[in-house]
């Protein structure tokens, strides 16, 4: 196969990708072969992903194993042709929320079993008492905010986008809701 150029645009947008990754919890190849497909616009197979980025076919593999671990591509066979081809979801939103989920099957949900568990036991001193009160506040915070997430998730992306770029209004009308919940009126302050 002939080898594929990337041009520099695409390289510094892989290139970023595969920094990113290792903060992200993924390592540089697994980053850098997202961006690939991700840029790219159609379904690439592991030997077009090895030549694109310089890559080992088994260090593709590999990453082609996890990315397909976080449901972040999708396996696809062309009609008489053997070779397995891969795409991520087509729609930038349905990237994102997969991200979360499995942001949160990966993090939070462990954590939240973590503490469910530790809120269980006796306390066996006031030490433990403090400790198990201040991991209550944690679980209530992070119960609070995986509620809110399961309600994000079932926002259409327009209505997401909407939300998101009402920024600071939001609390603006918090704020008017909760004076005329209180009775106050603006002219009265």
């Amino acid at each position: 196969m002939e080898n594929q150029v990337l041009s520099p645009l695409m390289q510094r947008f892989i290139g970023h990708f595969g920094e990113m990754g290792s903060r992200w919890g993924i390592n540089r190849t697994v980053g850098q072969i997202y961006a690939l497909l991700y840029i790219c616009g159609r379904a690439l197979n592991a030997d077009e992903i090895a030549d694109y980025l310089s890559f080992s076919r088994s260090n593709v593999s590999m990453g082609l194993k996890e990315l397909q671990s976080w449901r972040l591509v999708k396996l696809l066979h062309k009609p008489n042709d053997r070779r397995e081809y891969f795409e991520p979801p087509g729609d930038i939103w349905d990237i994102f929320k997969v991200l979360l989920e499995e942001r949160r099957r990966r993090e939070i949900e462990p954590t939240l079993s973590m503490l469910r568990d530790a809120l269980l036991e006796p306390a066996g001193n006031k030490d433990d008492k403090q400790v198990q009160e201040r991991m209550r506040e944690m679980y209530e915070l992070i119960e609070l905010s995986s509620s809110w997430f399961d309600e994000v998730q079932r926002l259409s992306p327009e209505t997401l986008v909407s939300l998101m770029k009402m920024g600071a209004k939001v609390k603006k009308l918090l704020d008017v809701r909760e004076k005329f919940r209180l009775g106050s009126h603006p002219d009265k302050e």
